[in-house]
């Protein structure tokens, strides 16, 4: 089996999720790399199973509570970056304040779509000129 880089990154990230969603169903808080691939496999995922980048970022925000983290790791991630495969092709998806004390429901285990329609941003594919927003030089890309 012959993987790039990017399979083996996105394995790395596939196998800490795994680790997370386990210890999350034990009650363990997770810790910074847990929660960070906790949300971007769960973000890579719904871009596989067809959703838009509006309703991906939109229930990005939903997925964990501070209660599900440990102390001071909301303070550390002001935004997730991932790249994941769409139908149509590889585009950068941004999730601002991706963790919240108010956790309505969760959509990892409902299945469902977004209740509401989300944002209303342009599901733009990836290229070099990402918006000066987006960017992030030594960030928490996944």
């Amino acid at each position: 089996m012959n993987l790039t880089p990017k399979d083996e990154e996105r394995l790395t990230v596939f196998m800490v999720a795994e680790l997370a969603r386990r210890r999350k169903e034990r009650g363990v808080v997770l810790n910074h790399p847990e929660t960070i691939a906790y949300i971007s496999d769960w973000m890579f995922e719904r871009a596989r199973e067809g959703w838009t980048v509006a309703e991906i970022r939109a229930e990005a925000t939903q997925l964990l509570g501070q209660e599900d983290v440990m102390d001071g790791v909301p303070s550390m991630i002001d935004r997730i970056q991932v790249e994941p495969v769409f139908p149509d092709g590889t585009k950068l998806v941004t999730v601002h304040d991706p963790i919240r004390s108010d956790t309505v429901r969760n959509p990892s285990t409902d299945g469902g779509r977004p209740a509401g329609g989300g944002d209303v941003d342009a599901d733009s594919p990836t290229d070099s000129s990402t918006d000066a927003t987006d960017a992030d030089p030594g960030g928490d890309a996944a």
